[in-house]
């Protein structure tokens, strides 16, 4: 992807763990590559088309002149995520450089370099107690309001029956997509929180909730861990997920099958008894 560099912005700044650092200061060097499709700039000529680098360097100048961290790696993480919030760039490296960094010993500099992007997910979404529709939609906008979180898109609603566990009432579903700043472990953390403030309670697998918030799948991450497998290992068996998710992305490939959303759609369909999934 092409990238606008800014090499060592010149800041003056109070960072690090000594007093006298954060009292009396010192020079630090900040490097940055923002990550953006240049073309249309190249074409138009036209700065409303590209990354005002003179902005992008005096925002890095507020952010490290006018907080005070610990730490240079917290330093990185803020302008790395401030700048993605609020410019329009698909991804920054950010680089700190500490050129008299306080130890006993001769060192030219030390530095911290950071990789921050916007990543793209999908969710399915869901509930079977309570005003189902009136949860889903404040949880949709839940998200929306989340600081690293933009919905993009989010599908139809759909009346389904349930999964697993048949002795309970019938479900809405619907699927979105996101873009988020968020690591996959810090985006399931806050979907969590998120379900406990709709009430959500973990007592039985596949039991009935107000609210249900799953990764399905993220950038094209393959993933397993004890809490969280990406792309959701049970998506291929599910119609109430792959009926909505193909109304908003029909030719997402699974990473691990190469299947798209429709073909494992179609597939599901074929062998699925009719009247088991009505429009709400």
């Amino acid at each position: 992807m092409d990238r606008i560099h800014i090499e060592k912005l010149e800041v003056f700044a109070r960072h690090g763990v000594c007093s006298e650092e954060n009292s009396l200061g010192q020079k630090f060097l900040i490097s940055a590559d923002l990550y953006k499709d240049l073309r249309e700039a190249g074409k138009k000529d036209e700065l409303s088309a590209t990354v005002h680098y003179g902005q992008v360097c005096e925002y890095i100048t507020k952010i490290a002149s006018e907080n005070t961290y610990k730490l240079i790696e917290k330093l990185a993480e803020e302008i790395s995520r401030k700048i993605l919030l609020r410019f329009d760039v698909e991804k920054v490296r950010i680089r700190v450089d500490k050129p008299w960094a306080p130890m006993l010993l001769h060192v030219d500099t030390v530095f911290v370099e950071v990789e921050r992007q916007w990543h793209t997910s999908y969710l399915s979404v869901g509930s079977n107690i309570g005003e189902r529709e009136i949860i889903i939609r404040d949880a949709l906008k839940k998200l929306d309001e989340h600081e690293q979180i933009r919905v993009i898109s989010v599908s139809d609603i759909i009346e389904t029956k349930p999964y697993g566990v048949t002795d309970q009432p019938d479900f809405l579903n619907g699927c979105l997509e996101i873009r988020t700043l968020l690591e996959p472990h810090e985006l399931l953390d806050e979907l969590h929180i998120i379900e406990a403030e709709f009430g959500r309670e973990r007592k039985e697998h596949w039991g009935p909730r107000t609210l249900d918030i799953d990764i399905l799948f993220y950038d094209d991450l393959i993933m397993y861990s004890k809490d969280l497998v990406i792309p959701h290992p049970d998506i291929k068996n599910r119609l109430f997920v792959l009926e909505p998710l193909c109304g908003i992305a029909p030719q997402l490939i699974h990473p691990v099958t190469n299947e798209s959303v429709r073909e494992m759609l179609e597939k599901l369909v074929s062998k699925t008894p009719k009247g088991s999934l009505n429009k709400y």
